[in-house]
């Protein structure tokens, strides 16, 4: 495949990888100067119907993804080999390495690349479950690392429409078994959920170095993720905080039910925990199952309240003596005859602070929502603001303490609050090159999507127009829709036969056929008479761009006829018909004349392979020899015909 041209336009470079179904290429893009991905369907494939449609599957599905963690496709094809069609893929080329390869070089994650990693996976995921794709092969080899660290999800060779239907496959089991769902490995109904078992296996390698479950077999481990439970990764390594497990154990439950209901549910807990992390209390974080819970936190001011009260205490007990003590007899008597003949008084009343429910405050505006806080008799705090495209400016988007957690008066709600969609000046892509774009693009986390267009005063690859327009504001991820040169529409034309015409005719034949006449030379011809066309470079019926050169030749009359002993000094005309190569697009076809024991060239041009006969008109002594060359490979030697 080294060397082989793809659609005209993808040259491949070199093997870059490969999987069950197919071989990765990186490519060089000869139209927009880039290098690409190309994924070829096996040899063992071609003949495979289900393989094939797999295939078209893949690239169907795919294609309409659009997402920053999820790998670009560019284009789908098929080719003509030399020996079978060449089915392909056009993607994105990503200069890293994949997830995979990063865990064994790292031999386990830190804890903020393995949730820096996981909200990057699981909002791919999110992304593909909103159109109704499951990918159903997620693992670290299908995930490449960027060189500036981002994740991109790759390889939906076996991605599924998710329909309103079940989606089944019995013959057999798809996938890398130690990345399995439970449904999976029993060969039944698979949805986004299963994606989510994947990825919560993908967590925890991350996190421990290693996968869940080994064996002997694909079969016993297919297995133990149907009848075996996953070892808390808190076990493999103490270190590992206790919320990241509770989310990782949430992702790998036996029964699709008891996992996260979509990707969205499971990014609302790593976001969680990457906030709580950033504020230094991850530790003092517990994130628990059924409903999402977070124990409070012992505040400083109640620490200190109490190591003050103590020490009052124990000096005022120094002073009363046993005064006090009488007292707080007496006292502690009163209170338990009283509970006792009222019935009604509880003890612990009268000693603990009262508690109240903290409310939801998610959605809620800044202000109203510190107003119900404080009408609770608690503090209201903004621990800080973000940008996010689903909350309006002032909403509240998180809260530490959950909803329904009772707290003691005073306690301080800490939340934070959105600062609106993250907006970002469009640049000005007019004029550029296509090929200039990506990183331009990639700066401002915008999208770009292409329609070609002939233009008679642009050169081709230039952008002419764009929208959203130049210097306007829109959100991130927001596509760029940009209108880019094909340069002039290439026209088409009929080759007219010219042969048997005056020079005149000839002439305007090829000006109403918007072709030009290129080198003209006499030569003599017994069968037409002097003047007329008796070769034209390009077959009649030949179809070509128009203002294409069509060479003609023009008779000079009969040859005379020279006398017997001079025929062997005379250089006598012939042509001769060949075929150009139809393994290439275009062949250069030269002819070398060795006469007299000198060696000239006598024809050199480049046909192309749709030009099924080329007439060569040729002349020489009767003792001279004809060298053939195609692309600088001599193919044959003749004689002179007449000898």
């Amino acid at each position: 495949m080294i060397g082989t041209i793809l659609g005209g336009r993808y040259e491949i470079l070199e093997k870059i990888g490969g999987g069950g179904m197919a071989l990765v290429y990186k490519a060089r893009c000869r139209l927009l100067n880039r290098y690409v991905a190309i994924k070829v369907l096996r040899d063992e494939f071609i003949n495979d119907e289900e393989f094939i449609k797999k295939f078209r599957r893949e690239s169907q599905a795919a294609a309409s993804l659009s997402h920053p963690n999820i790998v670009n496709i560019y284009d789908v094809g098929v080719d003509q080999g030399e020996e079978h069609k060449i089915h392909y893929i056009v993607m994105e080329y990503i200069k890293g390495k994949t997830l995979k390869e990063v865990i064994t070089e790292k031999g386990k994650l830190s804890l903020d690349e393995t949730i820096d990693y996981s909200i990057q996976i699981a909002e791919a995921l999110e992304h593909a479950h909103k159109n109704h794709i499951v990918h159903r092969d997620i693992k670290p080899h299908n995930i490449m690392i960027t060189e500036d660290g981002r994740a991109k999800v790759t390889d939906f060779g076996i991605a599924r429409a998710a329909t309103s239907s079940t989606v089944t496959n019995t013959s057999n089991v798809i996938g890398s078994v130690h990345y399995f769902s439970p449904e999976q490995a029993r060969g039944g109904y698979t949805d986004e959920k299963s994606d989510i078992y994947s990825l919560g296996v993908v967590m925890y390698e991350m996190i421990t170095g290693k996968v869940p479950y080994q064996g002997d077999s694909p079969i016993s481990v297919a297995l133990k993720h149907i009848q075996e439970e996953i070892i808390p990764p808190r076990e493999m390594d103490g270190t590992v905080p206790i919320a990241l497990q509770n989310i990782i154990m949430k992702c790998v439950k036996k029964a699709q039910s008891d996992r996260y209901s979509n990707a969205n549910e499971l990014l609302h807990d790593l976001r969680r925990i990457k906030f709580s992390r950033e504020e230094g209390i991850l530790e003092d974080t517990r994130i628990i199952e059924s409903p999402t819970q977070i124990i409070p936190i012992v505040e400083n001011e109640d620490v200190d309240t109490i190591k003050k009260h103590k020490k009052k205490n124990k000096k005022k007990n120094k002073e009363d003596g046993g005064l006090k003590v009488v007292l707080l007899a007496i006292l502690l008597a009163f209170i338990v005859v009283s509970s006792m003949a009222l019935g009604f008084f509880k003890l612990k009343d009268f000693f603990i602070t009262p508690e109240v429910p903290v409310p939801d405050l998610i959605g809620m505006e800044e202000e109203l929502a510190k107003k119900e806080i404080e009408d609770l008799g608690l503090n209201f705090k903004v621990g800080k603001r973000v940008h996010d495209s689903e909350f309006k400016e002032g909403e509240i988007i998180d809260q530490k303490t959950e909803a329904g957690q009772k707290v003691k008066k005073g306690y301080t709600i800490e939340v934070t609050v959105s600062k609106g969609s993250n907006l970002v000046k469009v640049p000005n892509l007019i004029n550029r090159n296509i090929s200039e774009i990506d990183e331009i693009l990639r700066d401002t986390n915008l999208s770009e999507v292409v329609d070609y267009q002939y233009n008679d005063t642009v050169e081709a690859n230039i952008i002419i127009d764009q929208s959203p327009e130049p210097y306007s504001e829109v959100e991130e991820g927001t596509k760029i829709s940009l209108i880019v040169s094909q340069g002039p529409e290439k026209k088409l034309t009929i080759v007219p036969k010219l042969v048997g015409l005056k020079e005149k005719e000839a002439e305007n034949a090829l000006i109403a056929y918007q072709l030009i006449r290129g080198n003209k030379r006499k030569e003599p011809s017994d069968e037409y008479p002097e003047g007329f066309v008796i070769w034209q470079s390009i077959e009649p019926g030949t179809q070509l761009e128009t203002n294409t050169e069509v060479d003609i030749y023009i008779s000079s009359g009969p040859e005379e006829k020279p006398e017997e002993q001079d025929k062997k000094d005379k250089e006598i005309p012939f042509s001769i018909n060949v075929t150009p190569a139809q393994d290439r697009d275009e062949t250069e076809i030269r002819v070398d004349r060795v006469q007299d024991g000198v060696r000239e060239n006598v024809y050199n041009k480049v046909h192309k392979a749709d030009e099924e006969t080329v007439k060569i008109p040729l002349k020489g002594k009767l003792d001279a020899q004809f060298e053939f060359y195609y692309d600088g490979q001599i193919i044959e030697t003749i004689p002179h015909p007449g000898r």
